[in-house]
């Protein structure tokens, strides 16, 4: 895994809307106190700041900061309110996704794990949809959601039949290869260095957000470009698509 930066896509007196790389812990780990993460970054850089909102460690994109008290209690007001319009990008599994859609499933902590799972006792929770573009086996997908459950994107995805990518807890593999979009259809000798994992990671990239400016009440919003591992495996995947 190489090291890759975060890029500050936006910043003021009041906030920070950084673009983080996949591998990245958002938070201090709870036991490695020194492992690389996003808070420890900007604290280095700004002195007292505070995270917005979470990613997981292997999602990549868009994150918020606040630089003051003031703008954090604002804007975790806005997650609250379900005011902030926040869409990931996805590469899912499987033929015939559908053009858009909502998913309106109440999702629960599965009793034996850390991971979360469909369950009528569990919270309400929405995610909306639509197809970007459709691949052979594979699907990039825009994901909009209207609530914040951990993992509501890959539980709600597999609940439907389409699974992403790439997930070691809800999906059916742990890494993405050219043998895996070919399917076995790679010949050995000069394309035997292509077989190595395109991706290793989710396929999950917090894409596009919209909110209220704490200060200025202005309505702004940002787009984060997904890191170089997601880019190459959606690069594959027309370049093979074209190719049948």
């Amino acid at each position: 895994m190489a090291k890759q930066k975060i890029e500050i896509i936006h910043e003021d007196e009041f906030l920070v809307v950084a673009n983080k790389p996949p591998y990245l812990r958002t938070l201090p780990d709870r036991y490695r106190k020194d492992l690389p993460n996003v808070l420890e970054f900007f604290r280095n850089k700004y002195g007292e700041i505070f995270i917005v909102h979470r990613l997981d460690m292997e999602t990549s994109g868009i994150i918020i900061l606040a630089k003051t008290k003031e703008a954090h209690k604002h804007l975790n007001q806005q997650f609250e309110n379900r005011t902030i319009d926040k869409s990931y990008l996805t590469l899912v599994e499987g033929n015939g996704f559908p053009e858009n859609g909502r998913i309106e499933k109440a999702i629960a902590t599965h009793p034996s794990s850390n991971r979360m799972k469909v369950s009528v006792k569990g919270k309400p929770s929405i995610t909306e949809y639509k197809m970007v573009e459709q691949f052979q086996n594979f699907a990039l997908v825009e994901a909009k959601i209207l609530t914040g459950r951990m993992h509501q994107i890959r539980v709600h995805f597999e609940s439907i039949g389409f699974p992403l990518a790439v997930d070691s807890i809800y999906g059916r593999r742990e890494k993405l290869s050219i043998l895996d979009i070919k399917k076995g259809k790679i010949k050995s000798g000069k394309d035997a260095a292509e077989v190595r994992p395109l991706i290793e990671r989710s396929t999950l990239h917090s894409w596009k957000i919209e909110f209220e400016h704490p200060n200025s009440g202005e309505r702004i919003s940002f787009e984060a470009e997904p890191p170089k591992d997601l880019r190459a495996t959606i690069n594959q995947l027309r370049k093979w698509r074209t190719n049948e």
